[in-house]
């Protein structure tokens, strides 16, 4: 019973790091160009604020990986959420001080940006790297975990607009307060004994990490397999103001109403995924929902009006919530302990690649070609996630879970699961 607590409080305090984590980043990351609206009234400096948040994000993942394999994951969530914490006061502070509008102001909040994504993604490989050690604990049950870890995720993106929004709407003073709480939150919570805190002596790197991907072949398909979903999702998300409101002639308004139904249908779909895989096992829920949001992606490309594009969006979505949680379950198992970090870093810039990349097909193609655009991509992706379930099923005991060693552990695995 002491262990089947401990446990639990254990998955409560990782999942509370990983809410307020998320959260402090969604919200920050949607609300800064929007503060850069406010402050400089300039739509071009608003896109410039978005580029130099996000090519720092990209730039994190070259040592963050070495970082949380050479110091803890647990030291470095903590670490990187007081950093961001202190930074977001400082902010608050300079432009409390500052007029608010000018040249000053407005590098005072792109450097913010640019600080705020790449502390948003070390925090995150962190975190990541704690979730995977708590499913390797969980055996058989890892998808659960990694089905409230999604459900997380995409909590927050669903929220962090919205409240990023109504912050700024009070004060931009408000809205850094609010960030600099969540912070804070988050880097206490892994202040006491949190699982992956131990500093290691293995040498870690980005070659570290991806001479252990290549030498692991399941997780090649496993991330082949996550990249083509990416593109297809890229896809989706670049083309549908312009379908929306050029093919569909709906308002700007309806963009949102789209996301927010297809947001919904995810985290439903998230929910009831840990209650599938329980009852029908992992494969067949993976290779269930990769047909499906392929399905939906050639519907989206073919529909006739936007009541049916609504629909098909959802279930796309709906379907890559579904198959995330299948996925990196998978991964969870894949990577090694040891360089986890390093290989979880690797893993995430290929899977990110794809969505620049999808942003580019979108401005190099007209309007008009997009429907035939989006049905090239699903057909990609339909044959990219047969080949990755077929390559994982071929390499399937590497992808089954730890088989518990001690009644003990088999105690601490199966308590918990009331309290995802």
């Amino acid at each position: 019973m002491l262990s089947s607590a401990a446990s639990s409080a254990g998955l409560s305090r990782t999942y509370l790091m990983r809410a307020t984590d998320a959260m402090a980043s969604a919200t920050a990351t949607y609300a800064i160009p929007l503060l850069v609206l406010v402050t400089t009234g300039s739509t071009t400096v608003t896109g410039l604020a978005f580029l130099l948040e996000w090519v720092p994000r990209l730039g994190a993942f070259a040592f963050s990986g070495s970082l949380v394999d050479r110091w803890g994951a647990g030291l470095v969530f903590r670490m990187s959420n007081l950093v961001r914490a202190t930074v977001v006061a400082l902010v608050g502070g300079l432009l409390f001080a500052l007029p608010s509008a000018g040249a000053v102001t407005t590098g005072v909040v792109l450097v913010f940006g640019a600080v705020s994504g790449l502390l948003a993604e070390v925090s995150f490989v962190a975190v990541e790297t704690l979730g995977a050690e708590t499913s390797r604990r969980m055996g058989g049950q890892a998808h659960r975990v990694q089905a409230v870890q999604t459900g997380i995720d995409q909590g927050a993106v669903l929220v962090g607009p919205l409240l990023g929004g109504v912050l700024l709407l009070m004060s931009p003073a408000v809205l850094l307060a609010v960030v600099a709480l969540l912070a804070m939150i988050a880097a206490v919570s892994a202040s006491g004994d949190v699982n992956g805190m131990e500093r290691s002596a293995v040498s870690s790197s980005l070659r570290t990490g991806w001479a252990t991907f290549r030498r692991t072949p399941a997780l090649v398909w496993l991330i082949g397999g996550l990249a083509a979903s990416n593109l297809a999702t890229g896809l989706l998300q670049a083309a549908a103001p312009i379908t929306v409101v050029r093919h569909f002639h709906a308002s700007t308004a309806a963009v949102g109403a789209v996301w927010s139904a297809a947001a919904v249908a995810s985290l439903v779909a998230v929910w009831v995924s840990r209650r599938a895989i329980d009852r029908f096992g992992i494969w067949w829920v993976g290779v269930v929902s990769a047909a499906a949001a392929t399905s939906a992606c050639l519907a989206t490309a073919l529909a006739p009006s936007f009541a049916v594009y609504t629909v098909t969006m959802a279930v796309v979505m709906a379907g890559e919530g579904v198959m995330v949680v299948v996925l990196r379950t998978l991964r969870a198992r894949l990577i090694p302990a040891q360089a986890y970090g390093s290989t979880l870093a690797v893993t995430m810039i290929l899977v990110l690649l794809p969505i620049p990349l999808a942003g580019a097909l979108v401005a190099a193609v007209p309007a008009s070609g997009l429907p035939h655009l989006l049905l090239g991509c699903a057909a990609v992706q339909g044959l990219a996630l047969a080949a990755c379930f077929a390559g994982l099923r071929r390499r399937q005991d590497a992808c089954e879970p730890p088989r518990p060693t001690a009644p003990a552990h088999r105690e601490e695995t199966s308590s918990p699961v009331g309290v995802l």
